[in-house]
């Protein structure tokens, strides 16, 4: 043995070691040499390949592990449950298939684990297929570019960062900075607007109560009838938390392979990593940077390739990603949060001062971007909202000159009024997302500078009222704005019209 000496082991293990080696039948039984903190070192078993499930014969039946060390005389294998019945001496077998999970519409507003057991208390879930844990992503001629939007109701990211069909968008902030408010806000949108986009919320060890909350939330708002949501907790064994993301995935693809489209949450991906660190330095493999081991890119690199738009040929289903990554101190330079901003096609970053200051969601408009969604935004919105992100990020510059002297030139003074106002109206407030006509009339009316004598305090109920009047007055042009295209002649002068009106009525305010 390799890591340990034949010495240094039992006489009835190394008598077990020795039977199975005069059997010969080292390709198709192992034996258990060692175990500790949810890991087992197997003798034998040389045909085993990574990922595959192992059968442990313990008193009290069988126990799963899965093979993630393959060594040249041993296997290190994670345990799928306590490591408290296995025992060294007991003898493994192969079970003949890597790990796969219970997928198929029966998991819809369910809350399982990443081994697809119920959670919630319902009855088993008796799935229609079963989905591959780890699988190859789509290669590159099963794929289609970008096109089509995923609208998350959250005007800033639907006018300045927009998000396509098949698209990769990392969420990343320090804690408690709106996070999972993103995520969720994105998630009921998909139910309020008829998308017929299916979610699936994975939970890296979050607690259980928040996650309670989170599914009586989605019960609340209708969510939860086309959400799946693959839950681990702080006290499951890392071995969980390590599935969980490739196990909901697993879920999101089947509806991505039979047509559909699903919208993947991961929450969060550096607990992933974590769990990954853990698992890796109990398995012996070699410290790297920040003592993750040298795979960790590949960890999540294979994770977040399988989100994807297929092509025609495979039935133009999509499968989109809103991985979240904490920050420290707001250091988006640190090992993890690099890996995986060079994985995804763009970035939703969240500043801690911002969001203190009340700009809630607190985006930041010169850290932000979306590499591929601009292809796929919606014409009403792109049409309103061509010079927002500019705008506002050069607002930030000139505010923080604005308040060292107030001799500044009218073109200045205007350009930071007009952002005050911008910022005002892209705040909004969590579990009320946006349709397109709303937020194509509200960019509208600020950009077009018809509420500039608006008091900046009044911007919230000025577009509250102008949404109102224009529903009542222009129902008809307003649901053919909702349904993407760019906004008609008519429909612009309706906007122009009510918003002038309602920015009368403010002004004498």
């Amino acid at each position: 043995m390799s890591d340990i000496s034949m010495t240094e082991l039992s006489k009835e293990l190394r008598q077990a070691i020795t039977n199975l080696e005069i059997s010969g039948d080292l390709n198709e039984v192992g034996v258990v040499v060692r175990v500790g903190d949810g890991v087992a070192w197997i003798h034998g078993l040389r045909q085993a390949g990574f990922s595959e499930v192992l059968e442990i014969q313990t008193d009290a039946g069988v126990v799963e592990a899965f093979a993630l060390s393959l060594l040249e005389d041993e296997i290190g294998a994670v345990l799928l449950g306590s490591d408290s019945l296995v025992k060294a001496g007991q003898s493994v077998s192969r079970k003949g298939s890597v790990l796969e999970i219970p997928v198929g519409p029966e998991m819809l507003g369910r809350v399982v684990n990443p081994l697809g057991q119920p959670l919630d208390g319902g009855p088993a879930i008796k799935a229609s297929a079963r989905g591959l844990v780890e699988r190859e992503a789509p290669g590159v001629m099963d794929r289609k570019s970008v096109h089509e939007p995923l609208m998350t109701g959250i005007m800033s990211i639907d006018a300045m960062f927009p998000i396509g069909r098949g698209q990769r968008e990392l969420i990343i902030g320090d804690r408690q900075t709106g996070k999972t408010a993103i995520a969720i806000d994105t998630m009921i949108n998909q139910a309020k607007q008829n998308t017929g986009v299916i979610n699936v919320y994975v939970a890296i060890g979050q607690k259980l109560s928040k996650i309670a909350r989170l599914v009586d939330r989605l019960k609340q708002e209708g969510v939860m009838d086309q959400t799946v949501v693959v839950a681990t907790s702080p006290s499951d064994p890392a071995s969980l938390l390590y599935l969980a993301p490739y196990a909901g995935t697993a879920i999101g693809e089947y509806f991505r392979d039979n047509s559909q489209h699903a919208l993947m949450i991961y929450d969060d991906l550096t607990k992933h990593a974590v769990a990954y660190r853990q698992m890796s330095l109990l398995l012996r493999r070699p410290p790297g940077r920040e003592a993750y081991p040298g795979d960790v890119f590949y960890l999540h690199s294979r994770l977040l390739e399988r989100s994807a738009k297929l092509s025609d040929d495979k039935g133009a289903g999509s499968l989109t990603a809103l991985p979240i990554i904490e920050t420290q101190a707001g250091d988006i330079s640190a090992y993890i949060p690099t890996n995986v901003i060079s994985i995804t096609d763009g970035q939703i970053f969240l500043e801690t001062d911002l969001f203190h200051q009340g700009i809630r969601p607190a985006i930041s408009a010169g850290l932000s971007v979306s590499r591929v969604g601009g292809a796929a935004q919606t014409a009403a919105v792109k049409s309103v909202s061509g010079n927002l992100k500019l705008g506002l990020s050069q607002f930030r510059e000139l505010a923080s000159f604005a308040q060292f002297g107030s001799d500044l030139d009218e073109a200045t003074k205007s350009q930071i009024e007009r952002g005050q106002r911008l910022t005002e109206l892209l705040k909004q407030p969590q579990y009320q997302p946006l349709s397109v006509w709303q937020q194509a009339a509200s960019i509208l009316a600020v950009t077009g500078g018809h509420f500039d004598d608006v008091a900046v305090d009044k911007i919230k109920p000025a577009q509250q009222d102008l949404l109102d009047k224009l529903w009542s007055d222009e129902k008809k042009l307003m649901t053919e704005l909702d349904m993407g295209a760019k906004p008609s002649d008519d429909a612009r002068s309706a906007i122009t019209r009510i918003a002038e009106s309602v920015a009368k009525d403010y002004e004498d305010r």
